[in-house]
């Protein structure tokens, strides 16, 4: 089942955290991100799955050394839709945030400046899109969240379908109201 798949059936789980109010918030968040940024949508999500594959493998390595409870602790810690640059630091260090500035400029056609300005709105707003899966009462400890780990337990193929649920999100929405 895909990311997006598991984001719907954490909509339709009110043991779960998501609502559409929620995916609302952060596709809005992502918007304002690429207008303040001067970068059109497309480009922000490319920049967004870009960025959720070294997401992936930061909290594969979390839940690898410290277990899924870490990993959903470090999701629900740092998840949001403003700015965090602790977000950033809980999972990169300053080499390999580097390496991740770099290749996403290239692979975006961004400049260095633009894509390490927008790592620190995109790294919650990703930890938001996982945290949605998480357990409604918020305790990691009361049950495993199926959003998180498709996310992880994907097949690796450097392709993180971000820009498919997040395209998919926009659809969805705009069809409820």
């Amino acid at each position: 089942m895909g990311l997006f798949d598991q984001i719907l059936n954490a909509i339709d789980n009110p043991n779960q955290q998501a609502s559409s109010n929620q995916l609302g918030n952060i596709i809005g968040a992502v918007e304002q991100l690429s207008g303040n940024q001067g970068v059109d949508a497309g480009t922000t999500q490319l920049a967004m799955s870009v960025l959720g594959g070294y997401v992936r493998s930061a909290l594969q390595d979390v839940r690898s050394q410290s277990g899924e409870a870490q990993a959903q602790q470090v999701v629900n810690q740092f998840s949001g839709t403003n700015p965090n640059p602790q977000a950033v630091q809980s999972l990169f260090g300053a080499g390999q945030l580097t390496q991740i500035i770099a290749d996403i400029a290239q692979r975006t056609g961004l400049n260095n400046t633009t894509v390490q300005a927008m790592i620190p709105v995109l790294v919650p707003i990703l930890l938001n899109l996982l945290q949605t899966g998480g357990n409604a009462q918020n305790n990691p400890a009361q049950g495993q969240n199926p959003v998180l780990n498709t996310f992880l337990d994907a097949d690796g193929d450097g392709d993180v379908d971000i820009t498919d649920a997040m395209s998919m999100a926009s659809r969805f929405l705009n069809q409820r109201s």
